[in-house]
């Protein structure tokens, strides 16, 4: 073997993100125990930083040592047992995930359903919920990194509460990048992940889980069934004053990247990033638009972090992909199940999210389609991003 030496890409896909420097630079830093009192008290920070990105006082809020696909796992296999039933909301690849993690942890999905590029409609779900009164939870996409849509998180989550239902919030793609609410939504079960809005590598998952959710797993009838994620277990080793109880080996420094994030993150302002990611939006749209490219989802319902493009016709899109990839070093997304050939999935997430970024995507995208004699308007795509920022 020898030495792996991967290439300078400018990642604007689906994920991961660009990873900031710092963060890069916090991941070298010497590996010490994952019981060392140091540590352990750089986890209470991180905690207390993800309570704050997570806009909650949950206690139990912490990071899964695993990417945001355990996040998701975690939060279904410990609130669902067998023969419960979840209504699940599904408009894009990743609800299709959480039908599937009900699946096997026993429960039966109920479905509620949505065109892929459209949002879940309240009222629809509202009138599943009444008639499924026997419903334990409703578990939902916030930000489908699919489609680029965002889900009506807080009007659901209050649908849940008035249907005496837990709700399960996927948070990955939002998380620093939109508004995510736990407190103000009253949600029960979120979880995220590092490598988006982040600016980490992918590799952990910040969930945070509501007392009425804990109280929900201390009183099971069964075993939860995976023991890593088990929360049972996990409470001993990311609660205590300093007396943690082994549960399993900490990605000590993964979880100093992590750490490096949120200090970042804090000094520009949570909602300062909120705005940095929907001002990168609006240059990226404006570009995209003058080149004469039209975006899959209405402006009232788009995700400023996941911008899914319409691919002009007669155009092969993975051929685009390609030449972006091997010429720019610049990757952008394809999209998934019924979006399969029909849009790219061009990213502005934390680190990725900047006018750099964006003006090198336009001129890359711009010369390549014109190479490939695409129907677009050539020359007017930097002017009209920056314009859009003035």
């Amino acid at each position: 073997m020898k030495r792996f030496e991967p290439p300078q890409r400018t990642l604007m896909g689906p994920g991961p993100s660009d990873v900031h420097p710092r963060v890069t630079a916090a991941l070298a830093r010497p590996t010490i125990g994952h019981l060392d009192p140091e540590f352990v008290i750089m986890m209470d920070e991180i905690k207390e930083g993800l309570r704050s990105v997570f806009q909650t006082t949950n206690a139990m809020t912490f990071p899964i040592s695993a990417p945001g696909s355990a996040g998701m796992e975690a939060c279904f296999v410990n609130l669902v047992e067998p023969g419960d039933t979840v209504v699940v909301c599904q408009n894009g690849a990743f609800g299709g995930r959480m039908k599937e993690n009900v699946e096997r942890a026993g429960g039966a999905p109920v479905m509620v359903t949505a065109e892929w590029g459209k949002p879940i409609d309240c009222k629809e779900v509202e009138e599943v919920l009444k008639a499924t009164p026997q419903a334990k939870i409703l578990a939902f996409v916030h930000a489908e990194t699919s489609t680029g849509v965002e889900n009506n998180a807080k009007d659901l989550c209050a649908l849940a509460r008035a249907h005496d239902c837990l709700s399960i919030v996927d948070a990955v793609t939002s998380i620093a990048g939109i508004p995510v609410k736990v407190d103000d939504w009253q949600a029960d079960a979120v979880y995220a992940g590092t490598q988006k809005c982040l600016s980490c590598p992918p590799g952990l998952s910040p969930v945070t889980f509501s007392d009425r959710a804990l109280e929900t797993v201390k009183i099971r009838k069964t075993k939860v069934q995976s023991w890593f994620l088990d929360l049972n277990l996990l409470m001993g080793y990311w609660e205590g004053d300093g007396a943690r109880t082994y549960h399993h080996t900490a990605p000590v420094n993964a979880l100093y990247g992590l750490h490096e994030s949120l200090v970042m993150l804090f000094e520009e302002g949570l909602e300062a990033s909120w705005t940095r990611h929907e001002r990168m939006h609006q240059a990226l749209v404006a570009g995209l638009e003058a080149m004469g490219l039209e975006l899959l989802v209405d402006p009232q319902s788009r995700l400023p972090q996941l911008n899914a493009v319409m691919i002009p016709d007669g155009v092969d899109e993975a051929r685009v992909r390609q030449r972006l990839l091997q010429a720019y070093n610049i990757e952008i997304g394809a999209g998934l199940g019924a979006l399969a050939g029909k849009v790219w999935r061009i990213g502005l997430m934390g680190h990725s999210a900047r006018l750099t970024n964006i003006m090198a995507c336009l001129g890359a995208l711009e010369n390549t389609l014109a190479s490939l004699q695409a129907p677009i308007r050539t020359g007017m795509a930097l002017s009209a991003a920056e314009a859009a920022l003035d």
